[in-house]
């Protein structure tokens, strides 16, 4: 659906045109993986999939939320009061747009009320950040159509505080700065700790390189209880190393670092995310240097560390990996946050349809349902449309 169709969609619910339409990716990560919420390195870019919303403003302190993604777009307009929405107070979808709407006015912004329509192609439940990207769409609409003046990394800061807080899932901070702040051609090399950013070429398409998402169709959820584990495991982990965040235990002293823990699985955490920050820079100093195809076996190694130390990966996942490399790809990861979702897959462009076919009979020996495969393309991030 695009920009026209869903301001025609909103006139239909609303009885009048809205103020404008925008725009905000979903996001792959390339490299970086539970390194966001422990003052890391990420490195995502934008996708083409992106949430659309269609926003008008309104003075009575009602917020009135539609999405053209839920029961086929046939469901009710949602109604909230601005002054009852309350933090885990909402189970559905609309814990995401209210989520921000909440966040805003918690940090002294007067928003006096709005009627949304949404609708996303961001696969859900796939590791792809189609909350984000709801967020995002929304804050960007509220910013500009109140004249807030706040910029991208404050939004994504705003939105991240919704989802943690109001949602109740503990995610970083780069799914929202990454819907906010990706450009068009590049990855985006991200301090999660300070929020400096880097744009990063990212052109496979001109080296004969393409960059294939599997979504397993195995859906995941961020605020189920694994992901809220893993996360105090690190910060134990940093207390126990006496630092403020696992960021700051250097690579080089990784051994010894991990010599003064006694919690093998502890010790296992702090491994993958000292190792993980690492290969993000890596990566960037081979992209810098002109060298994409050597990040492959970054790539593959980050994902053997989220298999083995992090303990986030399952079979459909493995199974991508697996088939993909056998099949001739350069490199292979899981990305998200795991539990299920996509897989990325780095192939020479004249090899992806030899990997798709390889990755799609693998899953069909081993019973699983066929898997959704398409070229991840870097993108814009989150604009107004009209």
């Amino acid at each position: 659906m695009g920009a026209q169709q869903v301001a025609e969609r909103f006139a239909e619910l609303y009885g009048a045109r809205p103020e404008g339409v925008w725009a905000a990716p979903g996001r792959v990560n390339l490299i970086g993986e539970h390194t966001d919420y422990n003052d890391g390195f990420v490195m995502p870019f934008a996708l083409p999939h992106q949430a659309l919303a269609a926003v008008s403003r309104r003075t009575d302190g009602v917020l009135r939320l539609h999405s053209a993604d839920i029961d086929g777009g046939t469901a009710a307009v949602t109604e909230l009061r601005l002054d009852a929405l309350a933090p885990q107070s909402d189970e559905n979808w609309t814990a995401y747009p209210a989520g921000v709407v909440w966040a805003l006015r918690e940090a002294g912004h007067e928003i006096t009320g709005a009627d949304v329509h949404l609708s996303s192609s961001v696969p859900t439940g796939a590791g792809l950040s189609s909350s984000a990207a709801l967020e995002v769409v929304i804050a960007l609409a509220l910013n500009d159509l109140y004249a807030l003046g706040l910029h991208r990394w404050k939004l994504a800061r705003l939105c991240q505080r919704a989802e943690n807080v109001y949602v109740g899932a503990p995610t970083g901070i780069m799914d929202q700065t990454a819907s906010a702040c990706c450009e068009q051609g590049h990855a985006l090399f991200l301090d999660t700790r300070d929020l400096s950013q880097r744009q990063i070429p990212f052109d496979l398409a001109a080296e004969g390189l393409r960059l294939l998402v599997v979504d397993t169709q195995v859906k995941h959820a961020h605020s189920g209880g694994e992901y809220g584990k893993r996360r105090a495991g690190c910060e134990k982990g940093a207390a126990l190393l006496g630092v403020d965040a696992l960021r700051d235990v250097p690579y080089a002293d990784l051994d010894s670092s991990l010599a003064r823990l006694g919690d093998e699985g502890v010790v296992r955490l702090v491994r993958h995310v000292v190792t993980e920050n690492h290969r993000v820079e890596r990566v960037v100093s081979l992209l810098r240097s002109g060298e994409a195809r050597a990040i492959g076996p970054v790539l593959t190694e980050g994902h053997a560390s989220l298999r083995d130390d992090f303990r986030v990966s399952c079979p459909e996942l493995d199974l991508v990996v697996d088939a993909a490399l056998t099949a001739g790809a350069l490199g292979a990861r899981m990305t998200g946050g795991g539990f299920g979702g996509a897989a990325i897959v780095l192939t020479e462009a004249t090899d992806v349809d030899t990997v798709t076919k390889a990755t799609e009979e693998a899953f069909a020996a081993s019973g699983f349902p066929n898997p959704r495969v398409f070229e991840a393309v870097p993108s814009p991030g989150a604009r107004r449309l009209s």
